[in-house]
């Protein structure tokens, strides 16, 4: 059942079409996303849908179900200062709030009362009870504190006044207020801003577990990949309907546009060969079979001509050839760093080798930047030594921008990047990162955030540096610009190409769980106590691992969970897979090395107190069969997932998910018996 509509929308500011036309159903407990450019409409069509304040549509129809509720997170939340962070998560449970004292009053006059007037009061009573069930009962509190730690708001900031948050932390109060009232439907604008990794894991399960419908829009290619089973983008005012996830809307997106550019050309090849008939003849003996032809021409035109598909221009650039540097790019022994008596890191040992690609992510806090700058040299550690190789050439984006003269245009700016210092070559490198016509031509002073963003990572990408170091690179980028700085950092690392001689070395901190898998091959994960651990292997490998680990620190209670394993289990092949190699212990809670205690600690997580007793007695060779069994059933059920058809049931859609999900949860204990034995080895 539809619980909302839009039908043929069209909204305009002054001369600016937003909309045009924007039509979409919304089923009942359907979880959908909306993307699309920067400033395409995607957040005034939500606007629209939520009936805010006196914007309407110039033309065509909102729906909402009769009695259904609608939330939306705006980008730019109201909240009242006063309140502590508490109490503002607490006024979602307002309305429970009146019905609580609906309640005591109503208990005060029953005592008072007797014969049908009491009947009649404890009748009212009773349906005052059921509402209250219905709107969460009288164990609220844990509702909400599960909540506000979900999204990283910790025990001592619920006293903490709003007016005394950071900006960061009033959006995720924002979103913590939205989940909680728990509308019908969910509308979210970028709900992940702000969000680091693990609370970016948790808004994804909760979205995942949701009743309600959603419609989401948001940057995070992992989350949409993972949440939504249909995607809708925004374009030039109208919106294109995708069955499926992320990654399918990419690939029938490609296709579409294949298939709209080959109709174009023919189109337009008929064009032509009639104009040159028109033209040839317009003067001649045939002059009334051209006149008749050319007014043939201009119905066709107007009538039946397709519009020119909007495409990406194709990633055309030269990078600059980086000069060579030694082997090892920079080394660490015992690094180590805090903030009034508070640490940040402690004990850590790093060698990055010359095209290997490091990505450093841990909770909000945690001393990321400042690990980098300890790396650089640019900030001086509590102990430990850093050597940087020689040769090495820097180039550095940090979250806040540098200078840039505002007064130079985007193609004059970038000409000091390419080779060779020609405009072309600078154009060809703003054409890909998708600055294209008078854009280009644009000072940097007239450019959004995001503009200049994309300006300086194209001038760093393709600078000639042999190492770059990005702090949080896609804030502030949309999804394609996003995939273009992918694009063009494989270029610089030359992932997927046989020689590696000149491959530049990466080191990468962001929340952008997609960039981290497509990318990095090396990880260093902070946990936000002072711990650092290394991880040999892609983000996928790690979480896998971190999974594993954590369904095996359930099963034996006081196990050294924390301990890194030494080896990932097969995936599929009944080999190791990407995440494989051997990982660095993290440092203990004395200060020393991070080195040397992965074996002992997992044999200590490895004791046979809680582990699954037939998961045990299986031989090696059994125990890999069944994983490798395992993934064969996953592979089929991703394949099948794939499929744009699946999606027009959203019952077997459900019902594969849930397989899955099983079939995941059944491989975790296996996976883990296999990290054990791989430790012992």
């Amino acid at each position: 059942m539809a619980i909302l509509t839009t039908a043929n929308v069209s909204l305009a500011f002054g001369h600016h079409q937003v909309l045009d036309g924007a039509s979409f159903t919304l089923q009942e407990g359907e979880r959908v996303g909306l993307v699309g450019r920067n400033g395409c409409g995607k957040s005034t069509l939500l606007k629209l849908c939520a009936g805010l304040g006196s914007l309407r549509p110039d033309a065509g129809q909102v729906q909402l179900a009769r009695g259904a509720s609608i939330g939306y997170l705006t980008q730019d939340p109201d909240l009242d200062p006063e309140q502590t962070l508490y109490e503002s998560a607490c006024d979602a449970f307002a309305h429970l709030a009146a019905l609580h004292e609906q309640a005591h009053d109503l208990a005060h006059d029953m005592a008072e009362a007797d014969g049908e007037q009491l009947d009649r009061l404890m009748k009212q009573y009773e349906r005052l009870e059921q509402q209250i069930e219905a709107a969460g009962g009288y164990a609220v509190e844990h509702q909400v504190e599960a909540t506000l730690h979900g999204l990283g708001l910790t025990d001592n900031l619920f006293n903490v006044k709003v007016a005394d948050l950071s900006g960061g932390q009033k959006g995720r109060l924002a979103l913590a207020r939205l989940l909680l009232a728990h509308p019908q439907v969910l509308l979210l604008d970028e709900p992940t801003n702000h969000l680091d990794i693990a609370g970016r894991e948790w808004l994804e399960q909760f979205l995942r577990d949701y009743s309600g419908a959603v419609v989401l829009i948001s940057h995070d290619r992992w989350l949409l990949d993972r949440v939504v089973c249909r995607i809708y983008e925004l374009v030039n005012g109208r919106l294109e309907e995708y069955p499926g996830n992320y990654q399918q809307y990419r690939q029938q997106r490609a296709e579409r546009q294949l298939a709209l550019s080959r109709a174009y050309e023919r189109q337009q090849v008929r064009i032509r060969q009639e104009q040159a008939f028109i033209d040839r003849y317009r003067a001649g003996q045939r002059a009334r079979q051209a006149k008749g032809r050319e007014k043939r021409l201009e119905r066709f035109v107007r009538d039946e001509q397709l519009e020119r598909p909007i495409e990406l221009e194709a990633l055309n650039m030269t990078l600059r050839e980086p000069a060579r540097c030694s082997d090892v790019v920079i080394s660490a022994e015992g690094l180590a760093k805090g903030y009034d008596g508070k640490p940040l890191f402690a004990g850590l040992d790093l060698s990055l080798k010359r095209g290997q690609r490091l990505g450093i992510i841990g909770p909000n806090g945690a001393g990321k930047t400042t690990l980098v700058q300890c790396l650089l040299g640019r900030m001086q550690p509590d102990a430990g030594t850093v050597r940087v190789g020689s040769g090495v050439e820097v180039g550095y984006y940090r979250q806040l921008h540098d200078e840039v003269d505002p007064n130079l245009t985007v193609v004059d700016y970038l000409r000091r990047f390419v080779p060779n210092g020609t405009e072309q070559e600078a154009r060809d490198l703003a054409g890909a990162f998708l600055f294209s016509g008078l854009e280009q031509d644009k000072t940097l002073g007239m450019l959004s955030g995001g503009e200049r963003s994309r300006a300086r990572l194209a001038g760093l990408v393709a600078g000639g540096h042999n190492l770059l170091v990005l702090d949080e690179p896609t804030n502030h980028l949309d999804i394609p610009s996003a995939e273009r700085l992918e694009d063009g950092l494989r270029r610089f690392c030359r992932i997927g190409e046989r020689r590696k001689e000149k491959a530049g070395t990466l080191i990468l901190i962001t929340h952008d769980r997609m960039l981290l898998e497509d990318l990095v091959d090396h990880l260093i994960i902070l946990d936000g106590q002072g711990g650092a651990r290394l991880f040999h292997g892609s983000y996928s490998a790690y979480h896998d691992q971190r999974d594993a680990e954590a369904a095996l620190g359930q099963a034996a209670p006081g196990a050294g969970a924390e301990a890194p394993a030494g080896a990932a289990p097969p995936r599929g092949n009944g080999g190791r897979g990407e995440g494989g190699s051997k990982a660095a212990a993290g440092p203990k809670s004395s200060p020393g090395r991070a080195r040397g205690s992965g074996k002992a600690a997992g044999r200590k997580a490895g004791g046979r107190n809680g582990r699954d007793a037939a998961t045990t007695r299986l031989s090696d060779e059994q125990l890999e069969q069944r994983i490798v069994e395992l993934e064969g059933k996953l592979a089929e059920i991703d394949a099948r997932l794939a499929d744009p058809a699946s999606y027009r049931d959203p019952d077997q859609a459900r019902s594969l998910q849930q397989q899955r999900q099983e079939l995941a949860q059944s491989k975790q204990p296996l996976e883990a018996e296999w990290l054990r034995r791989a430790e012992q080895q």
